[in-house]
């Protein structure tokens, strides 16, 4: 998976765990690796830093919660995902058709 990929996916699955639960780079960072990304401490930190910068997350301690912000930018995530499925996943059997550019 390309980097840039891999980066907006992980951006995306910290918000989802910190809408659930404050998470520290020791939380997240199995929870990432066992879903198949491969990631060092120092991405981790990166990608919560950047998500601190954009007012989505807030850091506390070594702990980082989600704000109001955050919860806005997850849900707008979570219904465009819903359109990206059904585009990509569940698209229907292929056609001739060619879409013009």
């Amino acid at each position: 998976m390309h980097a840039d990929v891999q980066n907006l996916f992980i951006r995306i699955q910290m918000l989802s765990y910190a809408h659930q639960n404050d998470l520290t780079v020791r939380d997240i960072q199995p929870v990432l690796e066992e879903r198949g990304y491969r990631v060092g401490e120092r991405e981790v930190k990166q990608e919560l830093e950047n998500l601190t910068q954009e007012n989505f997350l807030t850091p506390h301690d070594d702990m980082f919660s989600i704000t109001g912000a955050g919860i806005d930018e997850l849900q707008e995530i979570q219904s465009m995902l819903g359109v990206l499925y059904k585009d990509v996943v569940k698209k229907p059997t292929r056609t001739n058709t060619r879409v013009s550019s």
